[in-house]
């Protein structure tokens, strides 16, 4: 059986609404929510401000209750019927995301077990096929990379690109 990882965060787990909701709460300052193509979310807050971005990732909770992005619990569940699939995220760069992240994969992927869940620093995984937002996961990657898309990575053209989990099942299943 082929293997797949999956990253979670901009792939499977939602973080942009929750950085917006917890910047208009605190600032009360509507945020546009078309990010410009190849920039970071941070960017588009007055500049005094965009580290509250990176204060607000290593806040407890931060990453539990984030939205599931549509469609990819049930297409990883298919993919499981196909290939042996693993849940890949660099939660040690966040402190306390490593539990957040955990519970919410308990509850929104039950399925998952946790010896098919990875939590580390760099990917340096060996697998057959990569869905991540972040390009800096695929440099020394040896199988099939899949890009999914995110405004940080809309001007990025050298990898095959998925922008919805309707397009990786078409892929592959």
């Amino acid at each position: 059986m082929k293997r797949i990882a999956i990253d979670m965060d901009e792939v499977i787990a939602d973080v942009i609404p929750k950085f917006i909701k917890l910047y208009n709460r605190d600032y009360g300052v509507p945020l546009d929510l078309v990010i410009e193509p190849g920039n970071e979310i941070y960017k588009h807050v007055p500049e005094h401000l965009n580290q509250k971005w990176f204060e607000y990732i290593n806040e407890p909770g931060f990453f539990r209750d984030l939205a599931v992005i549509a469609d990819s619990q049930r297409v990883i569940k298919a993919l499981q019927e196909k290939y042996d699939v693993y849940i890949v995220s660099a939660a040690m760069e966040f402190r306390n995301s490593l539990t957040d992240k955990y519970d919410w994969l308990a509850e929104h992927f039950p399925f998952i077990d946790w010896q098919h869940i990875i939590f580390c620093g760099n990917k340096i995984i060996e697998a057959d096929i990569l869905i991540d937002d972040r390009i800096k996961n695929f440099t020394t990657f040896k199988g099939r990379p899949l890009l999914y898309t995110s405004p940080h990575n809309l001007l990025i053209t050298d990898y095959e690109r998925v922008s919805s989990w309707q397009e990786i099942e078409e892929k592959l299943l």
